[in-house]
């Protein structure tokens, strides 16, 4: 049997041969060659794949997720300023010797500097002075207290001695206060009224252990209290800060305790963690954020201040959902989100809106559209995107 090419839609010519089964067979040839000539039909929203094109492709099951509710933000690092000072002496005066450099680890009651301070000569001389009228005023009331006894002076000037004496020994304990105040010990106290030698540098030490932030002394240099720049700063870096400038709109969900954890942009892959200490009390009209604080451990003084980092900080309970890596949703030409389902044949993929909510961790949390178990297009979806638009081939 042949099957004549030049046939028309109302009719065609048969030709038969021996052995020819007849009208039956003529009648299936006729349905395998119409089912031949019809065209494939596809799906508006599917996507059917060559062998060759599914290998770019990666296909994986949709699994549920823990996803945080939490509030993202950037910031930065800073010291504590809990533990952390700025060192200036107790009075003026010009710096003699700088003992510490920037950088360099202190601990508590490490001398820092020296400076000559014309009051602290002054108090010394002033503790000298009253501490010689004590010894004279005591001399003084021993002879009156004698006198006395044998009536040879009046009560008058037996008060007078008693009066000078009190006097006397006030005079010598506010001198002493004055010289502790410069930082010297009772026992160094004792020794520069039995010596009677003032001596010329004022020692200032360290408030708190830790490392030196800032140093402007300098030999020569006139320094006085409370006058910036200080001569040193020091900061306890077991603790730091984690400043956070969050957005106004996101900030009636944050409270005092809720976790906090930060990436810090010059320590890829290391997460820190901590609470939400303080929250600001006013807006930024500038930037329109507010300023959310936590503290953090810092053991190994990896973290520095002014370090840039990124903020997750919690405010509710975690959320289980279908999560889909971030390369399996597309976002559409429109601003719709989608995914690829593959179902029964792999070389079919059938496009999918989806609402996504969360994401973190390198997926988009799933809130509409797929549910887990379902089979999605995990790499190269946005290839599959592009076929069904006519961008790819």
């Amino acid at each position: 049997m042949e099957i004549m090419q030049g046939f028309s839609t109302r009719s065609f010519h048969l030709r038969c041969y021996p052995g020819f089964g007849g009208i039956s067979a003529l009648l299936a040839l006729i349905s395998v060659a119409a089912v031949a000539a019809a065209p494939v039909k596809r799906a508006p929203d599917s996507v059917t794949l060559t062998d060759s094109q599914l290998h770019s492709i990666a296909v994986a099951r949709i699994a549920e997720r823990q996803f945080l509710v939490h509030r993202e933000a950037v910031g930065n690092i800073d010291f504590n300023e809990n533990a952390s000072v700025q060192v200036f002496p107790p009075y003026q005066g010009r710096i003699i010797r700088a003992f510490v450099d920037l950088g360099d680890e202190v601990k508590k009651g490490q001398v820092l500097f020296t400076i000559e301070s014309p009051d602290f000569l002054s108090a010394q001389s002033n503790l000298i002075s009253a501490a010689a009228t004590l010894v004279q005023t005591d001399s003084a009331l021993a002879r009156a207290k004698k006198l006395y006894a044998d009536k040879a002076i009046d009560q008058n000037d037996y008060e007078t001695a008693v009066t000078n004496q009190q006097s006397a020994e006030g005079a010598l304990r506010a001198a002493r206060a004055a010289v502790a105040i410069f930082g010297r010990s009772p026992a160094e106290i004792d020794r520069i009224i039995a010596t009677r030698a003032v001596d010329r540098a004022l020692i200032v030490k360290s408030p708190l252990a830790g490392r030196i932030t800032a140093r402007n002394a300098a030999p020569g240099l006139l320094v006085q209290p409370g006058n910036a720049p200080a001569p040193y700063s020091v900061a306890d870096e077991s603790t730091m800060w984690m400043l956070a400038d969050v957005a106004e709109t996101d900030t009636v969900d944050i409270k005092v305790g809720e976790p906090v954890t930060a990436s810090i942009s010059a320590l890829p892959g290391r997460v820190f963690a901590g609470k939400v200490t303080a929250i600001g009390a006013s807006i930024d009209p500038n930037s329109r954020r507010l300023t959310v604080r936590s503290v953090i451990t810092n053991p190994r003084h990896e973290l520095r201040s002014g370090m840039f980092a990124t903020f997750f900080i919690q405010t509710g309970d975690s959320v289980q959902s279908p999560g889909v890596p971030l390369a399996g949703v597309v976002r559409e030409g429109d601003g719709t989100m989608s995914v690829w389902i593959v179902d029964g044949d792999p070389h079919i993929f059938t496009h999918r809106s989806v609402k996504i909510g969360l994401q973190q961790d390198g997926y988009d949390q799933i809130l509409e559209g797929v549910s887990a178990g379902d089979s999605v297009a995990v790499d190269g979806a946005i290839f599959l995107s592009n076929i069904l638009y006519g961008g790819a081939t």
